[in-house]
């Protein structure tokens, strides 16, 4: 049977459904399922991703049998509409459009109008009796194939345009007549000719399928490409192409076209949101070449249209049980739905709206009923519309770990002195995306990426941004333009990444050409400061100091949500008091990772104890050095232990080999040997012998403590001192003490032995007794393959994911970052989906973990297990630690809230049927956390 490529919809009925996203792209299946629930949408037929796929396997060839569905499928639409593509007396025309099964706004291309030529022009403007219409959709006809299709310049064709503006002394497109569009087209077409060697096309068929394979085409075009990358969407097949009658928001001014949102994508606010321009196409809306209207100024064009919308809105967003993001067309005044999907919103905003759909109705009764009355909103919807569409569980697993990172973006410093934030303002425009940015300004995106990869903040400023700016948008802080509305590529693309950005600054002159703008009276040039405030859309020069924002209470109410739901307890990785009173505001339950090593770099006479403890010939000499050390030590713990007010605090001893507390140019060692009071000599010959060809596989970890066991005793000491100490002042204290780089149970035994003695020697000359563990880092293959021995000595086990991943795989974390890239790109090799020292590697790392995990509970039912790596902060990486039956994770102080929500989505996930493996039976709250 032959394969199906294209599937129609019209007249009510789609032969797709929404839930096809990935054969027939977001925008066809939405387009399908709007067109199954009854609403106003043009006919039209998809091009499947799987057409797509096979274009670009076969040498960029379409594959057997698509023209013929293609051909088949555009009869079938002629026939429901009653014209014919390129008809001279009343002619069909069709838009053709991109949609992969994950948003790309504005990555990829379109071709509107396509079907006019010389002769069906003419046709149009009889057939509507709107001459400056029809030769307006033939201009923009022309011009969108030249540069799509063809290839030709974007800029030569609409400098002609501005040209003609300007000699007619006229500042808006609406401005023109239909003479001056016929004479736009005759350039266009003239520019063509010159450029190719051709006509412009009048064949519609011709018209078609280059606009196919433009579209085809664009899947792989640069923007696209870095898109994806940016975004990680990973293993999609390509896009489909959706071609569509067109309806007109260019026919007089009772046509429009518009975006909007089913709620405010700025402040989550239950509000009908969006722009609109009059007596306009599309793609002028989102290309932000006009400053639109608010959306709710429709009411005064046509009211009957915005009531009939605003029954659209609640249908969509009750539908999908999500905010909606719409396109939509009058013509004449009638309504024509021509896109939905998933909206994108600020950081704030997302917390709002998952709480709110899931606590509170869209619609009041009174409101829906009303809407119902006058026949815009079926019952059926009304009812859903008057109560919470989600639940809480579904608005927990709505939220994703990025969501909860842009909350964190800065905001203006409300100390900032504001008579000195007045004198700064330069203007205010479009407030389309909130937060704050400061950078130096830069007006095009391959600058942006170059100062961004410098390490610079930047600023992009441009008229208006496209597609091809893609790159220097995520380099910058923030974005401004000088026209655009609030759905504009821009504001769409920059909300997405939760990016501050202002548009529509009307204010703002730009000179590209030499690096300068002026703005209200005031010229600044490339590299100058500004400042943005998205929140107010206000501009400011200079530098101004930016902080962090206070959390919106959604996100205090969601995440408690996370909590009554997740097994999996979640810790921090904090190696000062101040890093652990962080972690505790932002939800940590203990410490499961504090490097001990972090504490000797603190101050000038610590750095300096510690290497005259290097330094030392003896061990008479070396527990001298430590004696000095150990007052900072204990005292650091205190701290920490204050600040973690009873939770559990697991602590490192010793990791990193020694010759990184030692200097390695002559000139330091030479000071080194000064200030400690030995010969030079010395000090350069210890340096030497510290010496490893490999010090990762080297003299670390436990391997120090076995060759040193002072270092081992001396730290265990500070501990349980420290833990004393806190008793006797009413401190209640969980100490965890775990020996790094375990390869043997022996090795542990002995180091084990060793630490449980001096702690019992302190608490018994105290007379106190303190719950204390000791346990290990599983964090060398031979550990997890032993871990039944190495259990029946630890009382814990963490796994340190960062070097089990590096000996496991063979890779070195601070050299793999010059060839990873290649294996985890999804158009060059695609070997791997994630980087692996980010998202744990389930196929390879995942299999010790879980050996490790089976054995060691094997010997020791109730052995507690943790992670402390990097990967305790991946969403990915929670969710696996989850299924193996882990009892906590550790991340730094702020992933803590991404752990949280990772580790409810799990458990949800989980009970749902939804993963493939039982964590533990009945889903029980670990036993110790």
């Amino acid at each position: 049977m032959a394969t199906k490529y294209v599937y129609f919809f019209g007249n009510g009925k789609a032969e797709g459904q929404g839930h096809q996203r990935e054969l027939l792209g977001g925008k066809g299946a939405g387009l399908a399922e709007m067109t199954n629930i009854g609403l106003p949408v043009p006919g039209g037929f998809t091009i499947t991703t799987e057409a797509c796929a096979k274009y670009y396997a076969s040498g960029r060839k379409w594959p057997s049998g698509l023209e013929k569905q293609v051909r088949d499928a555009l009869a079938r639409l002629e026939k429901i509409c009653k014209k014919k593509l390129g008809d001279p007396k009343n002619p069909l025309l069709v838009s053709v459009r991109s949609g992969a099964a994950a948003s790309m706004p504005g990555m990829m291309e379109t071709v509107l109008n396509l079907g006019l030529n010389d002769r069906s022009v003419e046709g149009l403007a009889s057939a509507t009796k709107n001459p400056r219409f029809a030769w307006d959709s033939y201009r923009r006809f022309i011009q969108m194939y030249s540069t799509v299709v063809v290839g030709l310049s974007k800029e030569t064709l609409e400098s002609k345009l501005h040209d003609m503006k300007h000699r007619l002394g006229v500042r808006q497109d609406t401005d023109l007549t239909a003479d001056n569009f016929q004479e736009l087209c005759g350039q266009f077409k003239q520019f063509f000719r010159e450029q190719t060697g051709r006509d412009f096309p009048q064949t519609p068929w011709e018209q078609l399928a280059g606009a196919i394979n433009a579209v085809f085409g664009s899947w792989m075009a640069e923007k696209a490409v870095k898109y994806r990358e940016v975004e990680k969407l990973h293993g999609l097949p390509g896009t489909a192409v959706n071609i569509c009658q067109m309806v007109f928001g260019n026919m007089g001014e009772d046509s429009g076209t518009g975006v909007c949102f089913t709620r405010d994508p700025n402040t989550g606010e239950n509000v009908f949101y969006g722009d609109l321009l009059m007596n306009a196409q599309g793609e002028d809306v989102v290309a932000g070449i006009r400053t639109p209207i608010a959306l709710r100024e429709l009411a005064r064009h046509d009211a009957e249209v915005y009531e009939q919308l605003c029954g659209v809105r609640v249908i969509l967003e009750t539908h999908y049980k999500e905010m909606q993001d719409l396109e939509f067309t009058v013509e004449r005044g009638k309504l024509y739905m021509l896109q939905c999907r998933t909206g994108k919103r600020a950081p704030a905003a997302t917390f709002k709206i998952a709480v709110e759909q899931a606590t509170k109705p869209l619609l009041s009764r009174p409101e829906a009923a009303r809407l119902v009355r006058k026949k815009y909103l079926p019952k059926r919807y009304a009812a859903a519309a008057t109560k919470p569409v989600l639940t809480k569980e579904e608005a927990i697993l709505r939220i994703k770990g990025v969501d909860i990172e842009r909350l964190f973006y800065p905001i203006i410093d409300p100390q900032f002195d504001s008579k000195s934030l007045s004198t700064r303002q330069l203007g205010i425009g479009i407030n389309a995306v909130p937060g704050a940015a400061c950078g130096q300004i830069v007006f095009n995106a391959p600058d942006a990426e170059r100062r961004g990869a410098e390490g610079k903040k930047v600023i992009l400023v441009r008229k208006e941004t496209s597609p091809e700016d893609v790159g220097g948008m995520h380099a910058a802080q923030g974005i401004l333009t000088a026209t655009g509305g609030k759905t504009s590529h821009a504001a769409v693309v920059a909300r997405g990444w939760g990016k501050c950005c202002i548009v529509g600054c009307e204010a703002l002159q730009i000179d590209e050409k030499n690096e300068r703008l002026s703005i209200n009276g005031k010229t600044l040039r490339a590299g100058d400061f500004v400042t943005l405030d998205g929140s107010s859309g206000t501009i400011y020069e200079g530098e101004i100091g930016l902080v962090t924002p206070t959390l919106p209470k959604e996100y205090y109410t969601l995440m408690g949500w996370c909590d009554e739901r997740r097994r999996l307890r979640v810790r921090t990785n904090a190696d000062t008091p101040y890093d652990a009173e962080n972690a505790v505001k932002m939800g940590a339950e203990g410490i499961g990772l504090c490097r001990t090593e972090h504490m000797f770099f603190d101050t000038e006479e610590r750095r300096l104890a510690i290497q005259e403890m290097i330094v030392a010939e003896s061990e008479t000499q070396r527990r001298k050095a430590l004696e000095r050390l150990l007052p900072f030590q204990r005292q650091d713990f205190i701290g920490i232990f204050e600040a973690m007010g009873g939770r559990p605090v697991t602590i490192r001893l010793i990791d990193p080999p020694l010759h990184e507390f030692v200097p390695h140019t002559e000139d330091k060692q030479r000071e080194l040997a000064r200030r400690l009071g030995v010969e030079f000599e010395k000090v350069r010959r210890r340096v030497e012998m510290l010496h490893e060809s490999n010090p990762m596989l080297g003299h670390r970890g436990c391997r120090l403590c076995i060759s040193y066991p002072e270092i081992l005793e001396m730290q265990v000491r500070a501990i349980i001192e420290a833990a004393v100490e806190c008793r006797n002042r009413g401190i209640k204290v969980a100490p965890e003490i775990m020996i790094p780089l375990t390869i043997d149970a022996k090795e542990l035994r002995i180091l084990a032995d060793r630490t449980r003695e001096v702690a019992e020697d302190i608490l018994s000359s105290a007379g106190v007794k303190i719950p204390y563990l000791v346990g290990t880092m599983i964090e060398t293959p031979r550990a997890a393959v032993t871990a039944a021995k190495v259990a029946e000595v630890a009382d814990f086990f963490s796994f340190g994911t960062n070097d089990l991943t590096q000996m496991a795989m063979g890779l070195s974390r601070d050299d793999a970052g010059r060839f990873l890239p290649d294996y985890i790109n999804q158009e060059k090799a695609a070997i791997f989906k994630d980087d692996p020292f980010q998202t744990l590697d389930r196929d390879g790392v995942g299999m010790l973990v879980g050996h490790a995990i089976r054995e060691g509970r094997s010997a020791k039912k109730n052995l507690k297990i943790g992670i402390c790596g990097e990967h305790g902060g991946d969403p990915k990486s929670v969710h696996f630690c989850h299924e193996v039956g882990m009892d906590y994770v550790s991340c730094s102080p702020y992933r803590v809230p991404i752990a949280r929500l990772a580790a409810a989505q799990a458990s949800i996930r989980e009970k749902a049927g939804g993963s493939a493996r039982s964590a533990k039976k009945g889903g029980k709250k670990s036993r110790r956390a």
